[in-house]
């Protein structure tokens, strides 16, 4: 059994569309989802997805303790990303080589960085009358949004959209292609 956990920090859309995917897969397992904001949405989804929740601070992340403590006592082989806005340390990083993944609303390299994400994102994309957008799945790395790309989707971008607009649109992308990368990714990576 492949063990994923789920690093959220918002509503958790992305991370409750990941569990409905590879809920009757019999060889990957969401093992818990990790939420560093207490108010998050994505606390009451993994409730509601009987999954265990494991909250953390700022320093429970990064100094070697809890929040390493409980991938390895979860036998964690890999990390997925869901909207959460925190850099991970480099130590994860070295424990998870290629095996911690995100997904970011836009096209990459354009868009990322720290303090891009959600709609800050798409208002950018939308103020500098770019013509599409789209996601981008990548590894992570110690910068925000900087590991390397393994795929692509596009949408394109109208006059008349709003950042919400814009938004729907690539949140659809999201459900539709996330899920599926990740499976191909843990299919064609050798178990440790």
């Amino acid at each position: 059994m492949i063990n994923i956990a789920i690093f959220a920090s918002g509503n958790g859309s992305n991370a409750q569309r990941i569990v409905e995917y590879f809920q009757d897969d019999h060889d990957i397992n969401i093992c818990r989802f990790y939420c560093n904001n207490p108010h998050a949405f994505v606390i009451q989804r993994a409730k509601n997805l009987e999954i265990p929740c494991t909250l953390f601070n700022k320093a429970d992340l990064m100094a070697p303790g809890k929040v390493i403590q409980t991938l390895k006592d979860d036998n964690t082989d890999w990390i997925v990303l869901a909207g959460f806005l925190w850099l991970i340390p480099s130590y994860i990083i070295k424990r998870f080589p290629n095996r911690i993944v995100n997904i970011h609303p836009a096209l990459l390299p354009k868009y990322g960085g720290k303090g891009m994400y959600g709609a800050r994102v798409h208002e950018a994309v939308i103020q500098n009358e770019e013509r599409e957008s789209g996601i981008s799945i990548h590894y992570v790395n110690e910068q925000y949004d900087e590991g390397h790309i393994i795929f692509q989707a596009k949408c394109s971008v109208s006059e008349h959209d709003t950042a919400d607009k814009l938004a729907s649109r690539i949140h659809q992308l999201e459900y539709e292609h996330y899920p599926l990368i990740i499976e191909k990714l843990i299919r064609s990576t050798p178990a440790k």
